[in-house]
């Protein structure tokens, strides 16, 4: 395994949690999860059109079916997932959107035909199982509607295992200089409408929400080109979303270690939390470690 492959998804899961941090304190400040998907995505257009510099050759036009197709697979994903967070109970949603590693990798073998190493299944396995259990939280309140919560989450998993392995598919024929920045292009054009569903207007928040809303949603544009941009040159899909899961991993060492900065209160968890928490830690490090062999 190229070594830039666990570079660039290392980067994206480190910039992810940053990301997730930031809109975290967005929200507690009153930032809406409309208002995050929109300054995210737009930024994410916008941001992606540094990989113009990039070598990348025009298509023809009936070949723009394919930018258009993943865009949508990509809005699909995060409305689904939003929808899931709103609807149902979180604790039940994030797990079930770690099944993506797997389809990932079923995805890659039916549609890309790439035979894949069993330490690679394995490792999708293991880190799927470690999501689990990194995303247990208290006992304490939940109780959302777990039916539609599994469904749409699984959905939004299934969205954005597509995503990933069309980008693989598609991307050299065009040229990550060229697919990458139309696309993500397209992403931050069908998101303009979005706005509407603003609860209040943007402009009208106090600055120090909007500092941390544009912030986090840097943040998430340049962890989306570390991940994406990685998948659409060297092609390893399935192994840069092992790497890319650490984010849970390392999430929780953040939140331990420099939640504070971010006014962060998530403290005091239950023992038994703890401990489903480090047996998902275990088997993440032991998921990296097989896609390293």
């Amino acid at each position: 395994m190229s070594s830039w492959v666990f570079l660039w998804a290392a980067l994206g899961a480190l910039t992810y949690v940053a990301a997730a941090l930031t809109l975290k304190r967005a929200a507690e400040l009153g930032a809406g999860l409309w208002h995050s998907t929109w300054v995210s995505n737009v930024l994410v257009g916008l941001l992606f059109q540094i990989l113009l510099l990039f070598p990348g050759e025009w298509m023809p036009v009936e070949m723009w079916y394919q930018p258009m197709l993943v865009a949508l697979l990509f809005l699909a994903g995060q409305v689904l997932t939003l929808f899931s967070f709103q609807r149902g109970d979180v604790s039940v949603a994030t797990p079930v959107l770690g099944l993506k590693i797997v389809m990932v990798a079923v995805l890659t073998t039916l549609i890309i035909g790439s035979a894949l190493s069993w330490q690679l299944w394995l490792a999708a396995i293991l880190s799927t199982l470690g999501i689990v259990f990194l995303n247990q939280k208290s006992a304490v309140g939940g109780g959302g509607k777990t039916g539609i919560t599994v469904l749409s989450s699984g959905m939004a998993a299934g969205c954005y295992a597509l995503f990933d392995v069309l980008v693989q598919k598609w991307s050299p024929a065009w040229g990550i200089g060229t697919f990458l920045p139309v696309m993500m292009g397209m992403v931050g054009v069908f998101s303009l409408p979005v706005g509407f569903l603003f609860p209040s207007p943007l402009l009208k928040m106090p600055t120090q929400t909007l500092k941390w809303l544009v912030g986090g949603g840097l943040l998430f544009a340049l962890q989306s080109i570390f991940l994406v941009a990685s998948i659409g040159y060297f092609g390893q899909a399935t192994t840069s979303n092992v790497i890319y899961s650490s984010r849970g991993l390392l999430s929780v060492a953040a939140v331990m270690l420099i939640g504070h900065w971010f006014s962060n209160a998530e403290k005091d968890l239950e023992a038994a939390v703890m401990k489903k928490r480090f047996v998902g830690a275990a088997l993440m490090f032991v998921a990296i470690l097989l896609v390293l062999i």
